[in-house]
């Protein structure tokens, strides 16, 4: 096989893995408009037939593909900058040959959207540069691509209104929409109400709670009148203790302790008491803000977004760190999803989360198993939700909001519980068989005095207390990792013993943007000791497409599922990577579970390089030697010597 046939067949690969094997033709057409342009369109600018490695059209966007398989025919420029389009770059250079049958196809046809991709390399070390070429010949040049999964069915147009027109999408816009009406309902709730931080959350999963009896015809938000006899909190409360008993939320003492979380909505005063300004009880404007913002959304949603969680985190990045002081981080969406990509659930799975805060893993991974459900298959779909979600939550706040979030989901009775999982004994959990286990920890809780605080002491725990053969993932810092302490080296030993470290991804610093963590995710298998000669994967991800935008938060850039999908398909071994972004190694217990520590630099410097960084150093040198610091270059760097 030919060095360019072997780029062809990987580029392929990409194709089909992007859905696209079927909607792309190699070395012509399947299009008729677009067969009969490229009879004239020879890169020799004779006439004649030209055939571009891949073209095909998805929705009404064409994709043009030219391949080289020596990265340094990718791309020829000129001094200026501009891509060349003299003939011989046109027929020897990746991206100047597709921009050049883009253009012809936008001249020769009706299409108006073309993608012209240059493709350099194998699947090791690569170029893919996507330009996008309007009707008019006009071209855009996009960020480099690993994989095309961009240019899929389901997200081709969502790429182009992101990097070809620079616009948000409608899933964002309604996003920066959530996250407005979070913040304004924080500050109605503080000033209609004077609501503490802590007690806003239950106030927003209460009203829900309630709102899920109008569907039954037992509560109404007109019925909230500000009678004093029987005040509006005390509806609510009634209407929530109705749809619990009607959820079969079991047993007895778990509903009570539920139900006592919402007392507040009874017994405080202000937000029952009639307001001048609003002309209703606060509790009336919460209950309509609630409903024509957020009911409906949680209700009829299929995404596996968080949406109360997203509300509480809002809430608390407005609390004056009341979250950071407890040890709270709540995961973000695209991180719970990317758990279940990694732990690869299947709709037989048993997931359990020893931490579950809001509950945002319990829904991404109920999620993913319904999606691999049929819609009529009513027995499996109950089982799912009733039976192989498991969750414990220490704190009794948090507790009452993920069983909310549960049930607003669709699951009847939830499996979670209020309780300290680190007091359980991990053998009797093991008995639930629960082979899936996620773990975002309370952070910087550990000590010297509270070792089983530790992030991976509760990361030793979680393993325990999965079946032999299980699989599990934590969102811990990047701290927990090293083995800072005795004590924890102690652990890091203690797990390889029982369990397999499969590997550890390094995550974005802003993941977790208000807490100021460097966090990473570590995989294992439980119950199979680590076998010595294992090679394990350390991934450096922290350029994984996600920002900080001004106001709205963490945001996912156009780039964000091409570089979740090029993660997939390094950890599930479908390619090769670069040393700087994966290093597979042999480890101990003592080193740093960090893909840093194995790190080293694996590319030969060129000779140019090698002269720059000589010649740069030779004028430093004689720089130094004119202002009388040559000390500086004898073998202690001692003036004095």
């Amino acid at each position: 096989m030919t060095n360019e046939a072997s780029t062809d067949l990987w580029v392929y690969d990409l194709l089909k893995e992007a859905n696209l094997g079927k909607l792309i033709s190699p070395q012509g057409s399947n299009i008729k408009e677009i067969n009969e342009a490229l009879k004239t369109a020879s890169k020799s600018r004779t006439g004649n037939v030209g055939r571009p490695e891949y073209v095909g059209v998805v929705h009404d966007f064409v994709i043009v593909i030219e391949n080289k398989y020596n990265t340094s025919k990718h791309i020829d420029r000129s001094d200026n900058g501009l891509i060349v389009r003299e003939t011989p770059s046109i027929r020897d250079y990746a991206v100047n040959g597709a921009v050049y049958y883009a253009k012809h196809i936008a001249r020769e046809t009706n299409f108006k959207k073309i993608f012209a991709i240059g493709v350099s390399g194998d699947e090791k070390r690569h170029y893919i540069s996507p330009i996008f070429i309007d009707e008019r010949g006009g071209h855009k040049e996009l960020p480099e691509i690993e994989t095309f999964i961009s240019f899929s069915h389901e997200n081709i147009q969502e790429y182009y209104i992101k990097e070809v027109l620079e616009e948000d999408t409608d899933k964002e816009k309604e996003l920066t929409m959530i996250l407005k009406d979070a913040q304004e309902l924080h500050e109605d709730l503080r000033n209609y109400g004077a609501i503490q931080d802590k007690d806003k959350p239950l106030i927003v999963s209460g009203i829900l709670l309630a709102l899920r009896e109008t569907e039954h015809g037992s509560f109404s938000i007109d019925s909230l009148t500000g009678d004093t006899t029987v005040t509006d909190g005390q509806k609510i409360y009634r209407a929530i203790e109705n749809n619990l008993q009607r959820s079969n939320v079991s047993p007895t003492v778990k509903k009570d302790k539920i139900m006592s979380q919402f007392d507040i909505i009874k017994n405080t005063v202000q937000i029952n008491e009639m307001n001048e300004s609003l002309g209703k009880t606060p509790l009336k404007y919460y209950t309509e803000f609630l409903y024509n913002r957020v009911y409906t959304n949680i209700v009829y949603s299929k995404s596996s977004e968080d949406i109360l969680g997203r509300f509480y985190g809002e809430f608390m990045s407005y609390s004056g760190g009341d979250g950071q002081t407890l040890g709270i981080v709540l995961t973000p969406r695209h991180i719970t999803d990317l758990f279940c990509e990694l732990l690869e659930i299947s709709s037989d799975d048993r997931v359990f989360d020893p931490a579950c805060g809001t509950g945002g893993f319990l829904v991404s991974a109920m999620h993913h198993m319904l999606e691999q459900t049929a819609e009529d298959d009513v027995v499996k779909r109950k089982s799912i939700k009733k039976d192989q979600i498991y969750g414990i939550e220490i704190q009794n706040y948090m507790f009452t909001i993920s069983t909310t979030n549960m049930i607003l989901r669709g699951d009847g009775k939830s499996n979670l519980e209020n309780t300290d999982f680190l007091k359980l004994n991990s053998s009797e959990i093991q008995l639930k068989g629960c082979n899936v286990g996620m773990l975002n920890p309370p952070y910087s809780q550990g000590s010297s005095k509270n070792a089983d605080l530790y992030e991976i002491a509760f990361t030793e725990h979680l393993l325990d207390s999965l079946v032999e053969g299980g699989r599990a993932a934590v969102i811990v810092p990047q701290s927990s990792m090293t083995g800072k302490t005795n004590v924890e080296k102690e652990i890091k030993r203690s797990i390889l013993k029982k369990h397999t470290l499969e590997g550890v991804i390094i995550l974005n610093k802003d993941t977790f943007y208000n807490f100021g963590v460097n966090p990473c995710i570590a995989v294992f298998t439980s119950g199979v000791p680590h076998d010595k000669n294992k090679k394990c994967k350390f991934i450096n991800f922290k350029d994984d497409g996600y920002k900080v935008a001004k106001h709205i938060g963490l945001i996912e850039t156009p780039q964000a599922k091409d570089k979740k999908q090029y993660l997939l398909d390094v950890w599930f071994d479908r390619i090769d990577a670069e040393n700087k972004f994966c290093v597979e190694t042999r480890i101990d217990s003592g080193d740093e579970w960090l893909h840093s520590f194995y790190y080293f630099n694996e590319e030969i410097p060129s000779r140019e390089e090698f002269e720059k960084n000589i010649s740069d150093y030779l004028s430093f040198e004689i720089q130094m030697v004119l202002q009388d610091k040559e000390y500086l270059f004898n073998d202690y760097g001692d003036k004095n010597e």
